[in-house]
């Protein structure tokens, strides 16, 4: 048996999987999220540890005796600051906070290479901006730092005593030539940091060391090998299968994220695209992020006063595709992929003396897959293919937002059973293939498909008008100086 910790930002979940890839156990801690001011985001790196032992503990004794081996998964981005002691300096600063925008233009004057580098554009949620700003606003933090880690590497650090972390994850701290697959010191040295200030980097399925006695027992299992393991969103997706090139995924979650795994590196930074390696050796995977995706569905039922998300997609439903002219602006949040634009907001266009309560909740059905669409267009320019997508998250729920979102997208939406168990399960088959070995394709199953949905040429046709118009809405409501010419 197989166990995968994934350390979330909500909580850390626990589960196994015996060999044939069943999960039989499962365990779940909560966390909490501190934002001492305006724009930050922190959390104590000791809950993350108190919540794991809890989220494990769990587990059924019998089970968690049976364990072979552990795999990590967890929240990107995470600055964890250590002294020589490997005692935390201060709070972690997390992946959604936002104080770091002075730094990300500073980053990005002194390393003009940088985009090539790190196949990224410089963003708040980086790790990298985040220990600028901690340089600049809190010296001497900055001057007693021995070791940055990411959350689950601080995580692993208490499991095994080792300082070590796999390269999905560490390609999102902006320190890593993403092509080379190794610390850049020229992004190191840009951050006032060095390698002796780094883990030791692995790819995912590669054994890191094993449970210290002490955690062994405390767990009830043996001193079993811990793997690499993996950021969450390319854990996630070697939990449904996305393991070889062009296979891909769409979570719709409070987030949308299209996730495309490539056997090449193919950036496309000013486009907003992410480019990391992937949790699988030798592999490399694209994403589009978009800020808001369920989320908006909850805003839009909350001010029509729809009872919830179903009686939402009924009424949209009920008024049908293109219905009236509104627009909607998903961008409550800011955006992402690809404006970059933290600072705008969503908006509703074209309204008029018929828009109802059903209009508006289809046109924002409507603008979340518009804006979904920009975000596969863009990776399409980095020469990437998407004939379909695995749908995981709490919005396929609707097979009727499937049908707008495959018409919008022009591709193929596969509905997977069990997707929701999410990274922890593609932790635990990273840590079977750090044990046991074998062809990832094979291990790294996809979940049965519980229903597909084709693009549907009327409905293609007849979203066509208010696509383009989207298309051109951005650069009308954006502060930036300067916007894209769609």
């Amino acid at each position: 048996m197989f166990l995968g910790i994934d350390i979330g930002t909500s909580g850390v979940k626990a589960v196994v999987l015996d060999e044939t890839g069943a999960v039989v156990g499962q365990g779940v801690a909560a966390l909490t999220v501190q934002r001492p001011h305006p724009l930050w985001s922190e959390q104590d790196p000791a809950a993350w540890w108190r919540a794991t032992n809890a989220a494990v503990q769990a587990i059924e004794p019998s089970i968690r005796r049976s364990v072979r081996g552990v795999g990590l998964a967890g929240q990107m981005h995470g600055a964890t600051l250590l002294d020589a002691d490997d005692v935390p300096l201060r709070p972690a600063i997390l992946w959604n906070d936002g104080r770091s925008h002075a730094e990300c233009e500073a980053m990005e004057r002194a390393v003009p290479d940088l985009r090539r580098i790190a196949g990224n554009i410089a963003m708040p949620g980086f790790t990298a901006p985040k220990l600028l700003w901690v340089r600049e606003h809190e010296p001497e933090t900055f001057a007693k730092i021995a070791t940055v880690l990411l959350p689950k590497d601080y995580v692993r650090l208490l499991m095994t005593s080792e300082k070590a972390s796999d390269l999905s994850d560490s390609a999102g701290t902006l320190w890593l030539d993403v092509a080379k697959r190794d610390w850049s010191d020229t992004l190191l040295s840009a951050c006032g940091l060095t390698r002796a200030q780094m883990p030791r980097l692995f790819e995912g399925t590669q054994i890191t060391g094993t449970l210290t006695a002490e955690v062994a027992e405390a767990w009830g299992m043996p001193q079993v090998p811990v793997a690499a393991g993996g950021s969450d969103n390319a854990a996630g997706a070697v939990g449904v299968g996305v393991v070889s090139d062009g296979d891909a995924l769409l979570s719709l979650g409070t987030s949308g994220v299209i996730f495309v795994a490539t056997q090449e590196f193919r950036p496309n930074p000013d486009r907003a695209v992410h480019a990391f390696c992937h949790a699988m050796p030798g592999m490399w995977h694209q994403m589009s992020v978009h800020l808001s995706a369920a989320s908006c569905i909850d805003w839009v039922a909350r001010i029509t006063g729809a009872a919830g998300a179903a009686d939402l997609f009924a009424r949209a439903e009920a008024a049908g595709p293109a219905s009236g002219p509104e627009l909607f602006l998903p961008y409550l949040s800011g955006e992402r992929t690809p404006h970059n634009d933290a600072e705008v907001r969503g908006a509703f266009l074209r309204l008029d003396n018929d828009s109802d309560a059903g209009r508006l909740s289809q046109a924002v059905l409507e603008g979340v897959a518009f804006a979904l669409a920009d975000g596969l267009e863009v990776l399409r320019e980095a020469g990437t293919v998407v004939e379909r997508l695995s749908v995981i998250g709490g919005g396929a729920r609707s097979r009727y937002w499937g049908q707008v979102i495959a018409a919008a997208m022009g591709v193929e939406l596969v509905y997977l059973q069990g997707g929701e168990v999410g990274p922890a399960l593609g932790a635990a088959r990273l840590a079977q293939l750090a044990v046991d070995g074998g062809d990832p394709a094979k291990v790294c199953v996809a979940p049965p498909v519980a229903h597909r949905i084709a693009p549907d040429p009327q409905l293609v046709a007849a979203l066509a008008e208010k696509k383009a118009a989207f298309q051109l809405a951005y650069p009308r409501i954006t502060t930036k100086s300067t916007t894209r010419n769609a």
